[in-house]
């Protein structure tokens, strides 16, 4: 008995909500009125939904325009400074003495270190004294020979100068392998780390310390190939840095690869990122922008695109009627659409409740945009 009470309550309860939602039906309105109601019949020439075709939509309108699409192109990359050089040791020797404070900043020539070079100037010192010696031989020779002296010889002369010349050689030597001890900055720029000290021997050829010119930097990344057309030297780039955050740096293409990679199909592309400033490290990961104009296309609000069989396509009002005209998608970008049609400019088309119409279908107008950027 209390089962068949509830399901009679919730029957009940079904009954009131549909009656608030959708109305009652006629036959119990008819039923609870004291007059009779007769069924609404349907106008002759078809149902009463055939109204709804001749009646208007009603629409916001404006004018086709067109609008230059802009291209961004966003790629990640590294980079190196573009006047880099490593300082290895030209010879053999002990560390006696080193200036190879990391990220000091030093100008061509400025000494870095020095290995014991004792041998070498004693060897200069030897060189020296026997250019001298030849030099005094040849010049008692010369004048000898300007006094009228037969003792000299025209071949004991030309012996002596040649002498002096080998003895002014072996000085040249001993100065150069003297030079090849101290070790002095190649080019101007910052010193990295550097793991050698005084008292380490150090053997011919062996690394030293890296310098780098950070003025500028040379930053290389990939363009996929869809976006070659993005390419030419000079052309304006823009780099950021997670370390930076919201600070731009500027930067020109000055090269880039005259052939795709056969694998990721793409081509390998050189900037140099101006860094006056000194902020940006050799070796950093960038995100590069690279940013250009197409010709101007016509430009619609997405809500003026429908979708049918055919692909897409815009409803133009003319005469208080509606056409569609198909059209072929090329740029999106937030709720604008660049398009290929052949409507012309200034047409007025659907920008709202375009879903609505039909071929055919009177238009009214709710209100007018002055422009699809409005």
């Amino acid at each position: 008995m209390k089962k068949l009470f509830f399901t009679c309550l919730s029957l009940a309860i079904l009954a009131v909500a549909y009656g608030i939602s959708f109305g009652l039906p006629q036959q119990v309105t008819g039923i609870w009125s004291d007059a009779p109601t007769e069924t609404a019949r349907a106008p002759e020439g078809g149902r009463s939904g055939a109204r709804g075709r001749n009646r208007a939509t009603t629409v916001v309108l404006a004018p086709l325009e067109e609008r230059a699409y802009t291209l961004v192109l966003r790629t990640v990359g590294s980079a190196v400074s573009i006047n880099r050089t490593e300082v290895t040791a030209s010879d053999a020797g002990e560390v006696v003495e080193t200036a190879l404070q990391a990220n000091r900043m030093v100008e061509k020539g400025d000494f870095l270190l020095r290995l014991d070079d004792r041998t070498e100037q004693l060897a200069l010192k030897i060189a020296e004294a026997s250019r001298d010696q030849a030099q005094d031989t040849v010049t008692r020779y010369e004048g000898l020979r300007k006094n009228g002296s037969s003792v000299v010889t025209d071949v004991a002369l030309s012996e002596a100068r040649v002498a002096l010349r080998l003895a002014e050689a072996n000085v040249g030597l001993a100065e150069v392998a003297l030079d090849d001890l101290t070790i002095t900055a190649p080019i101007s720029g910052r010193l990295g780390l550097s793991d050698v000290n005084v008292g380490d021997r150090l053997s011919s050829g062996e690394a030293i310390v890296t310098i780098d010119d950070t003025s500028s930097l040379l930053a290389t990344f990939e363009v996929p190939e869809r976006s070659i057309g993005l390419l030419a030297e000079g052309k304006p780039v823009l780099v950021s840095t997670p370390t930076y955050a919201g600070h731009l740096f500027e930067g020109e293409i000055i090269a880039f690869d005259s052939r795709l990679d056969s694998v990721t199909r793409s081509a390998t592309v050189e900037a140099e990122i101006d860094n006056s400033e000194g902020l940006l490290l050799a070796g950093m990961t960038f995100v590069i922008r690279m940013t250009d104009e197409t010709a101007p296309l016509p430009v619609v609000p997405a809500t003026a695109i429908t979708w049918d069989r055919s692909g897409a396509g815009i409803w133009v009002v003319k005469d208080d009627s509606a056409r569609r005209v198909p059209v072929t998608i090329r740029y999106r970008e937030g709720d604008q659409v660049w398009v290929e049609t052949d409507t012309p400019l200034g047409a007025r088309i659907a920008v709202e409740g375009a879903s609505k119409l039909r071929e055919g279908v009177p238009v009214t107008t709710a209100g007018s945009r002055k422009g699809l950027g409005a």
